[in-house]
């Protein structure tokens, strides 16, 4: 893991070094640092989602602009998806249990993604000091942690137990989020926003399809 962050670190700033060095037209590489909280929550096929769960994001975020007000929207975070529901007959714990009567479990999914989005960030012209923005596009994520907690009856059968044998690897969203740029000095910027991260892939090994959704309350300084 060490080592493919390494890498993509690597092709981070060799693209920016290129970048700067290009002929024109040249419209510029930006790279910045983020860390925000998100809201997730959980859809089930065979259940129903139980609130709203506090998870959060850091990394980093990179803009390719490839037009004056046009830009190819990337980065790398580690981002922390948190959702409660409850289930039918749920993984692992109903393989025990008698399956002819169904049993409801309440489930907490703590998930620990590298998420890789790509995305098109549409922006206007400078208004003052601010520019506003609209994204679109895919979020590529790659489990990293997977932990669970698990009750029947308001009893606790299971707290923070490790749950990657029966949730994916791979699980893909998309991206609608907007807001805004204010500069603030220079090339340096402040980014705010929200994004809307619909997750499209079932998280769960199971017969039960379980999707993990999340509002992320954006926030970073591009460089």
């Amino acid at each position: 893991m060490k080592k493919i962050l390494t890498v993509i670190l690597f092709l981070f700033f060799t693209i920016h070094t290129y970048a700067q060095q290009s002929s024109a037209p040249y419209y510029g590489f930006r790279l910045g640092l983020t860390a925000h909280p998100n809201f997730g929550f959980i859809k089930a096929e065979n259940g129903k989602g139980n609130g709203v769960n506090l998870g959060f994001a850091y990394g980093l975020m990179a803009d390719f602009n490839f037009a004056e007000n046009y830009s190819f929207s990337t980065g790398l975070t580690i981002t922390t998806i948190n959702g409660k529901s409850t289930e039918i007959n749920a993984l692992p714990y109903s393989a025990t249990a008698d399956r002819t009567v169904p049993v409801g479990y309440d489930l907490k999914y703590k998930m620990q993604y590298i998420e890789l989005p790509l995305t098109l960030k549409l922006k206007t012209d400078h208004i003052g000091n601010i520019r506003w923005y609209g994204q679109f596009g895919l979020s590529n994520d790659f489990r990293i942690g997977a932990k669970q907690d698990a009750k029947v009856n308001g009893s606790k059968i299971a707290d923070g137990v490790n749950s990657k044998d029966w949730t994916r690897f791979y699980r893909a969203g998309i991206i609608v989020g907007g807001g805004a740029e204010f500069d603030i000095d220079g090339k340096t910027s402040l980014m705010m926003g929200l994004t809307f991260n619909n997750g499209f892939t079932n998280i769960s090994t199971g017969q039960n399809s379980i999707r993990n959704h999340y509002v992320g309350l954006n926030v970073g300084v591009f460089f």
